[in-house]
C-alpha cells in the first residue's frame, strides 16, 4: 500500500509526516471510511478523495508538522454547496470526519561497544520507538544468539559490524544522531571521538569512562588539532548524576535516563521570543 510506503520512506529519511485517516462518513463522500493519505511539506502520498476536503486536510497537516504537533486531530468537513469552502466546491451532500495523526522523527541513537553494557543499554532503548544502531568492532558481540534479547524489540535496530575503523561508521549515521562510545578498546574510543567531533551532523556524543580517562582524552584529541569547542562537544561522564552503581544493568538504566531527557527535550518548543522590557 502507497502510504504503507510513504511512511518508511518519511522514517528513514527522517522527516515528519502525518497521517490521515477517514474515519466516518455520513451521506455520500467521494472515499470511504479508513482511506488514508500520507502528507509532508513537500509531497503527498495517496488520497482521501481529492477537492476541498483532501485540500483542508493537507493544509491543517502542514500546519500541524510546522507547529511541531504530537497530538492527533479530528478535522470534519461538510461536502455541501452551501458550505463555505477554500479550495472549490464538493456538493457530495455528506459529511466526513478525518484524524490526522502526527508522524513525528523518532530519536536516532548509536551505542558503539556492545560489551555488557552496551547490551543491557540496548535491551533498555529497544523498548523505545527510536532507530538503534549497534556497532561493534569485535564479531562475536553481534552474533544473533547475543542478540535475541532484542527480538522483540519495538526500535528499528541497525547492526553494524566493523572488524576495521569502526570511526568510519560514524559519517554514515543519520542527522541528528546521539552517540553514545563505550566500546572496549581505550584507543577505539579516542579514534571514535575524534571522528564524532569532525561530524557536525550528530545530535549529541556521550563518552563512558572516569575522569583520568577523560583528561588523557582531551589532551590526544587537542594535540590531533581539534579546538576547544569542538572537545566541548563531548559528554562525560554519561548518565544522571544521582544513580550510582558499577553493575552494568545499573550503568545502562542511567545512561538510558539521561538519553530519555535528551529526547524529551528534541521533542519541547522552543520558548517564544520575548522583546525586553526597558
Amino acid at each position: 500500500m502507497e502510504w504503507v510506503k510513504a511512511i518508511q520512506s518519511l522514517r528513514t529519511a527522517r522527516r515528519a509526516g502525518v497521517l490521515v485517516t477517514v474515519t466516518s462518513v455520513r451521506g455520500h463522500a467521494p472515499r470511504a471510511a479508513g482511506a488514508k493519505m500520507v502528507v509532508a511539506l513537500d509531497n503527498v502520498w495517496a488520497t482521501i478523495g481529492g477537492g476541498n476536503l483532501e485540500a483542508l486536510a493537507i493544509e491543517r497537516a502542514r500546519a500541524m508538522i510546522t507547529s511541531g504537533a504530537v497530538a492527533p486531530e479530528e478535522l470534519t468537513s461538510a461536502l455541501s454547496d452551501k458550505a463555505p469552502y477554500q479550495h472549490g466546491v464538493q456538493c457530495c451532500g455528506g459529511e466526513v470526519t478525518m484524524l490526522l495523526e502526527p508522524l513525528p522523527v523518532v530519536p536516532s541513537v548509536a551505542i558503539f561497544g556492545i560489551g555488557h553494557v552496551g547490551l543491557e543499554l540496548a535491551r533498555i532503548l529497544a523498548r523505545q520507538d527510536l532507530e538503534l544502531h549497534l556497532i561493534d568492532s569485535r564479531p562475536e558481540q553481534l552474533t544473533a544468539s547475543r542478540l535475541a534479547v532484542l527480538d522483540d524489540a519495538i526500535a528499528s535496530v541497525h547492526v553494524h559490524n566493523v572488524p576495521v575503523l569502526p570511526e568510519l561508521v560514524v559519517g554514515e549515521l543519520p542527522a541528528g544522531t546521539h552517540a553514545v562510545i563505550m566500546t572496549h578498546d581505550h584507543a577505539e574510543d579516542a579514534a571514535l571521538c575524534d571522528a564524532a567531533i569532525r561530524n557536525d551532523h550528530l545530535a549529541t556524543i556521550g563518552l563512558i569512562g572516569s575522569r583520568a580517562k577523560w583528561v588523557r582524552f582531551q589532551r590526544k584529541l587537542a594535540e590531533d588539532g581539534n579546538s576547544p569547542e569542538a572537545i566541548a562537544r563531548i559528554t562525560t561522564p554519561i548518565g544522571v548524576p544521582g544513580i550510582t552503581g558499577k553493575e552494568p544493568a545499573v550503568i545502562a538504566v542511567s545512561v538510558s535516563a539521561w538519553l530519555l531527557e535528551l529526547f524529551t527535550a528534541e521533542r519541547r518548543p522552543a520558548p517564544a521570543h520575548r522583546e525586553a522590557k526597558a
